[in-house]
């Protein structure tokens, strides 16, 4: 991953290749300690905390379903695009990172400099 600075202490990580994440699928990275999930849906792509607010637990191993992921461990349900909690048992909302495609890459917005 590479990483680009940004104002604010936000910076942008080169995350992953858009062409190694299939439409309808998603994947995990990490960062400085930090699980995030990745998701192509139908070929936007977005990113969340990658593990579940419920309950530890992948959330790139889950099953997606539209705009949907539902947590592999107990199946509560999120809103991907805006992490928002859809089923019980979650009921925090999951925290949602800004995407942007460059150079054929999937970046991530987070927090913190190098």
């Amino acid at each position: 991953m590479t990483a680009e600075a940004t104002t604010e202490g936000m910076q942008w990580i080169q995350a992953i290749r858009v062409d190694s994440l299939p439409a309808g699928d998603a994947t995990r990275i990490e960062h400085k300690g930090s699980c995030i999930a990745i998701f192509n849906l139908g070929g936007r792509f977005y990113a969340t905390a990658g593990v579940c607010t419920h309950a530890h637990a992948f959330l790139s191993e889950g099953y997606i379903d539209g705009q949907t992921i539902e947590c592999p461990l107990h199946q509560g349900l999120f809103h991907i695009p805006t992490g928002m909690p859809l089923s019980p048992p979650v009921t925090e909302r999951l925290k949602t990172y800004e995407t942007k495609v460059a150079d054929g890459h999937v970046h991530v917005l987070v927090e913190g400099g190098e």
